[in-house]
């Protein structure tokens, strides 16, 4: 009986110093689990380069294997093989051409042709609409007919005429057709030189006076109106200058006017008649609307200023942690309607802690809990043979309490029972709005005992209350401390509230020596905050 008191003693001194930790303030919280069993990981091929991805062809990662995707498709007249090849297709043979009634289809590389089966007669030629059009000979034939005769085209042939005396330039054949005489440019109605410009007749010829804006051209031997534009760029006008018959005028670009002088151009203070519908600034030959702080200039008429719906933007889902209401110029945030209150930068939304407050309705009997969004009233009793923690004791609000085994007078199965103590917490953890790998949420922190013979050995469990596997035990070592973390490894979607039943098991020899049994309520809360 003295050797069990004795190991009685020496368990209860080394679990006393077992350390149950909380941050308070992070949402995370000290634990314990097994380690994980080993797994298989997929090879990526593409990411190693391990494949044999033609040139214009991605590599696509599958579990086990990889495939070869074409990057652009084959196009018209083309389809892709299981090869990953383009090949070509053949209208004629699938009989998907439209080549209409008396032509042949004839398959070419990504198309096809229609060839007409009627034969034109001679003198005709066949366009590739199948129409018989005529040859004109005396274009295509060198010479058709004889010296001094002119060739005539008809219908499917030709004809040739004899040829007339050719008068030249500024003469013409008299009425019996025998001889060339002077033609007389200048006579009414003709006005050879052009309008209000002086013609005078000369054998074969004429002769011009022309205007003051004009010049006398020898090879149309007319009046020619001078370009000054061009004759004498920038320096006439400032901006703009268009050319009118016989002289030139000025004009501005958009934005300036014209000067007194008729050649110079100013700018023009368009704010002046408001055209903004906010601010204006006038520019050089322009001006710039913009908008004040929480609007945008409108794409469509660049001059009205539209309100910006921040709530609305690519960015609006982070302005606000819960919810955003776009209002002109700007937007507010608000929080769900109890258990949050708008933080001083006016977009989180923090929690309140009901139970620090005092507005949380728990009965004397009662403790209260605060969890993220509200409170939760728990009453926990320490069950036969434990008694409530002198540390847990001594606080009016903790979010942990501690029931220590305490047997009386030789009560032997109380003393051989390994649990020791049994703890019940409470743990708040929000919706995680991304979960992409383990949350650790829980550290369970025991400090080893050293004995010269052997060493102990501490084993952490999950017994009751994971639902569909949610959470899992790893075990650490820190600092000289043995650290059982408990781990989220599956989505929630809160609401959602479970009680693990974890157990912190002290093996020496292979056999359970000493028990701490730690009962965690976990409240999801259903929002990401």
């Amino acid at each position: 009986m003295g050797d069990w008191t004795e190991a009685g003693n020496q368990l209860h001194h080394a679990f006393r110093n077992i350390l149950f930790d909380k941050a308070r303030g992070d949402r995370w919280f000290w634990l314990v689990t097994p380690a994980l069993p080993p797994f298989l990981l997929d090879i990526n091929e593409c990411v190693m380069g391990e494949h044999n991805c033609r040139l214009g062809e991605s590599c696509v990662n599958t579990v086990g294997s990889f495939r070869c995707q074409r990057d652009s498709s084959c196009g018209t007249g083309y389809e892709l093989t299981e090869d990953n090849d383009c090949k070509d297709i053949d209208e004629c043979g699938t009989g998907i051409h439209n080549c209409p009634p008396g032509f042949i289809c004839q398959n070419t590389l990504g198309s096809f042709r229609c060839r007409p089966q009627l034969q034109c007669k001679n003198g005709f030629i066949q366009d590739a609409l199948g129409n018989c059009i005529d040859i004109n000979e005396c274009l295509s034939i060198s010479a058709p007919c004889p010296v001094g005769q002119t060739c005539i085209n008809t219908e499917g042939s030709y004809t040739c005429q004899k040829n007339v005396p050719n008068c030249g330039r500024g003469y013409h054949l008299n009425e019996e057709g025998t001889r060339c005489v002077d033609v007389d440019e200048c006579a009414a109605p003709a006005e050879p030189c052009g309008p209000g410009h002086l013609c005078t007749n000369s054998p074969g010829s004429f002769r011009c006076e022309c205007k003051a804006g004009y010049y006398f051209d020898g090879i149309s031997r007319t009046c020619v109106d001078i370009n000054e534009c061009r004759r004498y760029p920038g320096r006439l006008c400032g901006h703009k200058c268009e050319n009118t018959p016989g002289s030139y005028f000025c004009s501005c670009t958009v934005g300036f006017r014209l000067s007194a002088d008729g050649r110079s151009c100013e700018d023009v203070n368009e704010c002046s008649s408001n055209p903004c519908s906010q601010e204006c600034a006038n520019v050089y030959g322009s001006y710039q609307c913009y908008c004040r702080r929480g609007y945008q200039l409108s794409d469509v008429d660049g001059v009205t200023c539209e309100d910006i719906d921040e709530c609305a933007l690519p960015t609006g889902g982070h302005i606000c942690s819960y919810r955003c209401v776009n209002i002109a110029g700007s937007f507010q945030c608000s929080c769900p309607p109890s258990g949050y209150r708008l933080a001083p930068n006016g977009r989180n939304c923090q929690d309140i802690d009901e139970c620090v407050t005092g507005i949380h309705n728990c009965s004397i009997n009662e403790t209260c809990f605060n969890i993220q969004g509200g409170f939760r009233c728990l009453a926990f009793e320490c069950p036969k043979n434990y008694r409530r923690s002198a540390d847990t004791l001594r606080q009016e609000k903790t979010d942990t309490v501690r029931c220590v085994k305490s047997c009386r007078p030789n009560d032997v199965t109380c003393v051989l029972d390994p649990v020791h103590t049994i703890s019940h917490t409470v743990v708040s953890l929000p919706t995680f709005r991304e979960f992409t790998r383990p949350e650790e949420i829980i550290f369970l922190r025991a400090i080893m005992p050293v004995y010269p013979a052997n060493h102990a050995d501490i084993i952490f469990d999950i017994t009751e209350g994971n639902l569909r596997d949610s959470f899992d035990i790893i075990k650490r070592y820190m600092d000289g401390m043995t650290v059982g973390v408990v781990r989220q490894v599956r989505p929630i979607v809160g609401p959602f509230h479970a009680v693990l039943k974890l157990e912190m098991n002290y093996v020496v020899g292979g056999v359970v020596s000493h028990r701490n049994v730690v009962n965690v309520h976990i409240f999801v809360s259903e929002y990401w905050f």
